[in-house]
């Protein structure tokens, strides 16, 4: 078995990390904030006080965190993961990321003798859970199946979709249109609404439809108003549509209905809906949801 790092214990991190206990391996865990960490001594982890101490014990060490900055200040600060030579460790980074990022910061990886995959997943935390996700990876053909066992444990499904950044890549193509589906959803329902639809009615109809998606009958409840636990949120969802325009533009791209997503979400965001399912977007545009629900 091999011995396992893990850094970034949020939402998808805690669902993710203990899957690598159950497996068997040895696994050296560190997050900003104690309290998943906590959780996972308890099950068997080694909890360690910087990220530094997480690659010096580890021969692969996967990073799951929220957003470019983070992970460059993981990898990069005085004690990060890079603070010492990482020779022939492997970095399995999952966040979704610029793909800019990824390359630059597999170069900086690389000159401390490491390698580095993107691997992005598909999915949120109930499939995290499982072992559901579906994993996006960029890296040498050697280092993706050096990767492999440990994605096989966290995912159903390893898509190698070229050198190192076009995980990342792959993670935003596949996020843009589900995006973009719930802003239409949203607008659809808004004005079906406005015409005395109930959303109950409206909703029993498209999923009965080809304008469902697969995901659509999981999400529906929360649009309908039922309380669960929040797998992707409204705010990290206008992080990912910043990222995919920030993209776009370093290729030459205009995405104009992407533009439109982003500014519905981030007026969910500015009416303090940031912590809100990202579905949500669908009650927001109808006004069915507010800061003191």
């Amino acid at each position: 078995m091999a011995k396992v790092g893990f850094v970034g214990l949020g939402k998808m991190g805690a669902a993710m990390a203990p899957r690598l206990l159950e497996a068997g391996h040895s696994l050296t865990v560190w997050n900003r904030s104690a309290a998943s960490a906590e959780v996972l001594a308890a099950a068997g982890a080694t909890v360690a006080a910087r990220p530094a101490e997480v690659a010096e014990v580890s021969d692969l060490v996967v990073s799951m965190l929220s957003d470019d900055a983070a992970v460059m200040a993981v990898f990069t600060d005085p004690d990060g993961l890079l603070s010492n030579l990482a020779t022939g460790k492997l970095f399995i980074e999952m966040s979704t990321l610029k793909p800019t990022t990824v390359r630059d910061l597999a170069a900086q990886v690389a000159a401390q003798g490491g390698t580095l995959v993107d691997a992005p997943v598909s999915g949120t935390v109930a499939p995290a859970k499982t072992g559901q996700l579906l994993a996006l990876c960029g890296g040498s053909d050697e280092d993706v199946a050096r990767a492999r066992p440990i994605l096989d444990v966290l995912t159903r499904r390893i898509i190698h979709a070229g050198p190192v950044g076009q995980g990342a890549l792959l993670k935003l193509v596949i996020n843009l249109p589900l995006a973009v589906y719930w802003d239409s959803l949203a607008e659809a329902m808004a004005l079906g609404s406005g015409g005395g639809l109930s959303p109950d009615l409206m909703i029993d109809a498209i999923e009965d439809s080809s304008a469902a998606l697969k995901v659509l009958p999981l999400k529906s409840p929360i649009i309908l108003g039922e309380e669960q636990p929040v797998a992707f949120d409204a705010q990290s969802m206008q992080k990912d549509l910043r990222t995919m325009l920030a993209t776009a533009q370093d290729v030459g791209l205009k995405l104009p209905t992407t533009t439109a997503t982003l500014s519905a979400y981030s007026n969910m965001v500015d009416a303090g809906l940031g912590s809100e399912d990202a579905v949500n977007i669908v009650r927001f545009l109808a006004g069915q949801t507010s800061t003191e629900e």
